[in-house]
């Protein structure tokens, strides 16, 4: 990465600082994700506040951001849509669950399995899919067609003007002075420009409209959108019902048939122009709100029993899966960032601890967000305080402050992600090609290339992962080989090099000859170690050959775990247990 992500001791100042711009940034992902689920902002905003504060203040890495997300959403999306938002809740909660089951296990140390290829890749598929991510605010509704279309004209030149002077500020302002976190200032110098623009322009135009798209308008533009959508599917399944009801000899609908569907398009059509005016409720398109409540209060409780946990328990494992590999990625990605060591189990245990608390008051559940974190990195957040200090300011933007929030424009958020995009794609790989093996380069590929078409951060990470280690075993499976002595009685000596596991058994058979070798044979595993069950069953197969043939089979320096599980070689292990080598595996001391 390029050194955008400056060395720093953290303050409290910096911490309180970067957890305000961080709470900026938050407020746009939140309520995107809200409406990729399903779900009303609202949801998510409070997701991302009871994400934000439990893992910041229990999670095991210190200025990592947590909030609702993405790839937390596209999971749950079918479930809300198929059995209704009730069900969701609990099934965050059993998601939890299944994390600190994790954490309490210390399976976080697995996260040491991920290969550097597989970092890279994630790291650059990731700045890709947040760049591509900032296309959405430059869209805006055309209110004649009811679809979405990109800024033209005058708006997209402002807002590229905009977006501009916003990474400018965050480049050079840090050259000049470090008091203020250059994100923040340059998320308020713009946003007071903002102001001032749309209110010259409306003055000039009469038009309502802002010529700066603000957080206000991105929420009432989903909102509308998502009316629209919603009313020309339930127009169009309408008219294929009543299609697909006709006799196929007939020609044309019934006068019942075509006065129903006459209906229903004028519903839609109603709702298109209700959307589009701006008259949809003021709930659904505001980030204003009280409170949080157990969900209980407010919603239908599912019945407990066991119909609703085949329901809802391969949604929670998906959910409790991806979050924790994001996390823990992520996780790695702030360590190697800040030089430090965060703790991975720990992690796992926050994770659960906020998606349970998160579930119980009508959340949709989150993990670790990369791209805010980067943002509070990058602007000097280091400790447990800027986490906190996020999570609090945004329950302050929800229960206070919604229509001054409302007023950012996008322009100066779209402008602080293209910065962190910057900083996150590693541009020195593009200078590696040529010098990494071609096996890694194909993984960093694969991984980058999978991030960014699907969208899919962790099964991204898992099939890099199941990627590289087919490579390592079909490289090393070429590796076993063996010296062969005569010692001074005649017996022969086979010297093992290389190790020895599923995929080197067939050339371990092939190494020797039983049928032809002397009286006494002995195999040597100094230089070597047994690996699995496919070793172990190689050599019984191979003592057995030998014994069949009436010959000695010595096998010397085994490992003690494969002197215990080499139950049916009998008499025929010989061990030398003073010259055994002693084997060493990592410790959960630091999981």
């Amino acid at each position: 990465m390029l050194n955008f992500f400056r060395s720093r001791t953290a303050t409290a100042k910096d911490d309180l600082l970067s957890g305000l711009t961080v709470a900026l940034a938050l407020v746009p992902e939140a309520i995107a994700f809200a409406f990729v689920a399903g779900v009303s902002p609202i949801i998510g905003l409070y997701s991302a506040f009871f994400i934000g504060l439990i893992t910041a203040a229990f999670g095991g890495r210190p200025g990592m951001i947590s909030g609702a997300t993405g790839a937390m959403a596209v999971v749950v999306v079918a479930l809300v849509a198929t059995q209704g938002i009730e069900y969701l809740f609990p099934t965050v909660v059993l998601c939890g669950m299944i994390q600190i089951v994790i954490g309490a296990a210390r399976l976080g140390k697995l996260i040491r399995l991920v290969p550097h290829s597989v970092m890279l890749g994630f790291v650059n598929g990731l700045a890709i899919v947040i760049f591509m991510a900032q296309f959405g605010s430059f869209q805006t509704l055309d209110r004649a067609s009811g679809n979405l279309t990109f800024l033209s004209g005058t708006p997209l030149m402002v807002m590229l003007v905009l977006v501009a002077l916003t990474m400018g500020i965050i480049w050079l302002l840090p050259k000049m002075t470090k008091a203020i976190p250059s994100s923040l200032a340059a998320i308020l110098t713009v946003t007071l420009l903002s102001v001032g623009i749309n209110h010259l322009m409306k003055s000039e135009s009469g038009s309502g409209e802002n010529i700066v798209a603000t957080v206000g308008d991105m929420l009432n533009t989903q909102a509308r959108a998502k009316a629209i959508a919603a009313s020309r599917a339930d127009a169009d399944e309408v008219a294929a019902d009543e299609t697909s009801s006709l006799d196929v000899s007939t020609v044309a609908m019934t006068p019942q048939t075509k006065n129903r569907v006459d209906a229903v398009n004028a519903v839609a059509a109603a709702a298109n122009a209700e959307a589009a005016d701006g008259t949809e409720s003021e709930s659904a398109a505001s980030i204003s709100g009280g409170l949080p409540r157990l969900f209980f209060l407010d919603y239908k409780m599912p019945p407990m029993n066991f119909d609703t946990l085949w329901i809802i328990f391969p949604f929670a494992i998906t959910l409790a899966g991806v979050g924790l590999i994001e996390s823990l990625m992520t996780l790695t990605l702030i360590d190697e960032i800040t030089e430090t060591r965060g703790r991975g189990n720990r992690e796992c245990i926050g994770q659960g601890a906020a998606n349970i608390v998160c579930g119980l008051f009508g959340g949709m559940g989150g993990c670790a967000m990369i791209g805010q974190s980067l943002i509070n990195v990058n602007s000097g957040g280091r400790g447990r305080l800027s986490g906190i200090t996020a999570a609090v300011c945004l329950l302050m933007f929800i229960l206070f402050l919604a229509p001054w929030i409302e007023q950012i424009p996008m322009a100066a958020l779209v402008g602080v992600m293209f910065m962190v995009v910057i900083g996150t794609f590693e541009w020195a790989s593009l200078k590696m090609f040529h010098r990494m093996p071609l096996s890694d380069v194909a993984v960093m590929v694969l991984v980058a290339g999978y991030t960014v078409v699907m969208h899919d951060l962790a099964t991204a990470v898992i099939l890099g992962v199941i990627v590289s280690a087919v490579v390592f075993a079909w490289k090393h499976a070429a590796n076993l080989g063996a010296d062969i002595t005569i010692n001074e009685v005649g017996g022969k000596i086979y010297q093992l090099h290389g190790p020895l596991f599923f995929a080197s058994v067939s050339s371990f058979k092939d190494l020797f000859d039983p049928a032809n070798d002397p009286e006494d044979v002995v195999i040597d595993f100094y230089y070597t170690r047994v690996y699995d069950q496919s070793g172990l069953e190689a050599i019984n197969t191979l003592a057995e050959k030998y014994q069949s043939l009436g010959k000695r089979l010595h096998l010397t320096h085994l490992s003690a775990e494969c002197r215990d599980l080499l139950d049916r070689a009998g008499d025929f292990v010989e061990v030398n247990v003073s010259e055994d080598p002693q084997y060493h595996v990592a410790t959960d001391r630091l999981g």
